[in-house]
């Protein structure tokens, strides 16, 4: 069992930046794939950013250059700083975590641990 919990969240000028950070616990040895999803209301769930063993990264278009997921393995931990905020980035974040080698799913990853969110609101 994986147990993930967000920190971090926040409201922000638009412009302005936050750091997300997310904890992991449990039994992470079998977790190939790390990320961040986020859901506005009304809308639907969309991948943000993941991290792979190894560091390799991938980000969804709409933050790539604005967004830098993270991780340090040591401490069991992973990152997104967001930053040149937008109004359209107001959502619910969630860190999520599973494996790598499904290619109907965002980042090639199975996303089987969801956080409870942490809520961003940029205006």
């Amino acid at each position: 069992h994986v147990q993930l919990v967000e920190s971090g969240g926040g409201s922000v000028q638009t412009g302005g930046s936050l750091r997300l950070s997310c904890a992991a616990s449990g039994d992470i040895a079998s977790i190939g794939c790390m990320g961040w999803f986020r859901q506005a209301p009304g809308k639907a769930r969309e991948g943000v950013a993941a991290i792979y063993t190894g560091s390799t990264t991938y980000y969804a278009d709409s933050v790539k250059g604005r967004f830098t997921i993270s991780q340090d393995n040591a401490k069991k931990m992973v990152y997104l700083q967001m930053d040149s905020l937008k109004p359209e980035d107001t959502a619910m974040y969630y860190c999520v975590a599973g494996t790598y080698g499904d290619s109907r799913y965002f980042a090639g990853c199975k996303f089987g641990y969801w956080g409870q969110g942490t809520q961003v609101t940029v205006s």
